[in-house]
C-alpha cells in the first residue's frame, strides 16, 4: 500500500515536470530530459493539527509519559518520506516519549499486574481490555480531553468490551486469516479453511498462535461453538482439536511467524490481517485468505494504567494518535485496519475496497466475532487445558515404536522361557 502511493506520488511529480519543461522550450528541455535532473521527487507524508494551542500545556517542563505497545506497531519514520510519531508528538508537545513494546496481551497483562513497571499509555485487545477493567487495572479516560475522539467510526463507539467508552478509544482493528506459500499450497483461495492448518500433507510446515485465546478461537470455530464460549466441554472438546493438531505443528509462535513466512521456513499459519499484508509485500509467494467458516474481529485500543504518573499528558498522547495525519501515517505504516474516519478516507481506493483489509460489512455482521473476557474460571480451564497440550506428547505412529518393541521383547523371552522348560521336561522322561 505504502510502496503504491510513492509512484502515484512519483508518477504526478514526473507529469508536473515534464509539463514545465514543456513551457520552457527548446534547449533546456532537451538538457533536462538527457541529465534526468530534478524529474524526481521523494513522497513526504507532512504533520497539519486542528488546535496547535492544545498541545503547549507542557511545553519546556520536562515531562515524560512511557508508552508500552505491540511491536512494529506505530510509524517510526523508517521509511522515507513518512512520520516518526512518537518524535513528532515530542516536537509538539515538548512530551519525552519513552517507548517500550510487548509481544502479547498476556505479557502486557502479567507486566502490569506484577507491578514491574509504571505505563501511562497501553494498548491492549479488546478481551484484555475488558478483563483489565474488571479488575480495576486501568482508569477512566476523560474524553473531553480528546477532542479527536469525534473521528472515531461510530460501529467502533461502545463495543462489548468497554461498552461506554469509559476506558479506551480504538486505535486499529482488523480479522485473522491464514497466510500460506502459493507455491507450496496446491488450493483454490475459496477452498481454504481453517481445517488446513490439520493437514497431514503439510506436517512440520505449519506454525500455530503461541497464545490460547487466538489459538482456542480456531478450534472453536472449527466446532461451531461461540468464540466467548465458557461451556466447560466444550473447552475441553477444543483443546481435544489442538491437541490432534500437534504432530503437525512445526512450532507454536507469535511475531516469528512474520520471519519464518517471509523466508519460506514454512508453508501454512494463522495470522492478523494487517502483519500478513507486510509480509506479502516482503515475499511475492505469499497470500492471504479469510476463511469463509468465519474469525475473529479484533480492535486494539489505547488505554491508562491505573497508577498512571502523567494521566493528562497521556490524554493529550491519545488525541495526538487520534490526529488524521497521524492515524493515517501509522495506518499506512502497519497495514492494519482503522477504525478514523479521517483516515479512512486518506486511503486509495484500492485499499478502501480491498476484501482482507476492509470486509464487507455483511461478512463481518454474520462472520466474525469480537473477544469479550471470559470468567475467572474459564480463563484458568482454558489455560489449563493449553498447558496440558503443549506438554502432551504428540499422538502419532512413532509414540507406539519403543512400547511395542518392549512388548514384542517381553513375549520374545516368555517363548524362549517355555521352549527351554519343554526341553527341561523331556530331558527327564
Amino acid at each position: 500500500m505504502r510502496i503504491r502511493r510513492y509512484f502515484e506520488a512519483a508518477a504526478s511529480l514526473l507529469l508536473t515536470v515534464s509539463i514545465l519543461c514543456s513551457c520552457a522550450g527548446g534547449e533546456a528541455s532537451d538538457e533536462s530530459s538527457e541529465s534526468g535532473e530534478g524529474t524526481e521527487e521523494a513522497y513526504e507524508q507532512t504533520l497539519t493539527v486542528e488546535d496547535m494551542e492544545y498541545y503547549t500545556r507542557y511545553k519546556d517542563q520536562g515531562i515524560s509519559i512511557n508508552v508500552y505497545n505491540w511491536g512494529e506497531y506505530i510509524s517510526t519514520g523508517a521509511d522515507e518520506g513518512t512520520l516518526n510519531v512518537n518524535a513528532e508528538f515530542t516536537k509538539l508537545t515538548g512530551i519525552q516519549v519513552n517507548y517500550t513494546t510487548y509481544p502479547s496481551n498476556e505479557d502486557l497483562y502479567s507486566k502490569l499486574k506484577n507491578g514491574g513497571a509504571s505505563y501511562d499509555v497501553v494498548i491492549p485487545s479488546d478481551y484484555m481490555i475488558s478483563k483489565m477493567i474488571n479488575e480495576k487495572m486501568i482508569q477512566p479516560i476523560d474524553l473531553d480531553n480528546i477532542p479527536n475522539f469525534k473521528y472515531i467510526m461510530d460501529n467502533f463507539k461502545n463495543p462489548a468490551y468497554d461498552p461506554e467508552n469509559l476506558y479506551s478509544v480504538p486505535y486499529t482493528w482488523g480479522t485473522v486469516g491464514i497466510i500460506y506459500n502459493t507455491t507450496q499450497i496446491d488450493v483454490p483461495e475459496e477452498e481454504i479453511d481453517w481445517d488446513i492448518l490439520w493437514d497431514e500433507t503439510y506436517a512440520d510446515q505449519i506454525l500455530m498462535f503461541d497464545n490460547p485465546r487466538d489459538a482456542f478461537a480456531i478450534a472453536e470455530i472449527m466446532e461451531g461453538f461461540s468464540l466467548n464460549t465458557e461451556d466447560h466441554d466444550e473447552l475441553i472438546i477444543a483443546s481435544e482439536r489442538l491437541k490432534e493438531q500437534k504432530s503437525v505443528v512445526q512450532a507454536y509462535v507469535m511475531d516469528e511467524i512474520f520471519d519464518k513466512m517471509a523466508a519460506g521456513d514454512a508453508w501454512l499459519a494463522p495470522y492478523y490481517a494487517g502483519d500478513a499484508l507486510t509480509i506479502l509485500e516482503e515475499n511475492e509467494d505469499l497470500a492471504f485468505v479469510v476463511p469463509a467458516s468465519g474469525t475473529n474481529l479484533f480492535v486494539d485500543a489505547m488505554c491508562i494504567p491505573v497508577g498512571a504518573k502523567q494521566k493528562e499528558a497521556a490524554e493529550m498522547y491519545i488525541n495526538f494518535m487520534c490526529e488524521p495525519d497521524i492515524a493515517f501515517a501509522n495506518i499506512d505504516y502497519i497495514c492494519y485496519s482503522t477504525p478514523h474516519s479521517a483516515a479512512f478516507e486518506m486511503l486509495d481506493e484500492e485499499t478502501q475496497n480491498d476484501p482482507v483489509s476492509y470486509p464487507s460489512d455483511e461478512y463481518l455482521a454474520e462472520n466474525t466475532t469480537v473477544f469479550v473476557n471470559l470468567s475467572d474460571e474459564a480463563n484458568a480451564q482454558m489455560q489449563t487445558l493449553w498447558t496440558e497440550m503443549k506438554s502432551a506428547q504428540p499422538e502419532n505412529s512413532n509414540q507406539w515404536i519403543v512400547p511395542v518393541f518392549l512388548i514384542l521383547c517381553v513375549l520374545a523371552m516368555i517363548g524362549i522361557l517355555i521352549r527351554r522348560y519343554i526341553k527341561n521336561k523331556k530331558d527327564i522322561f
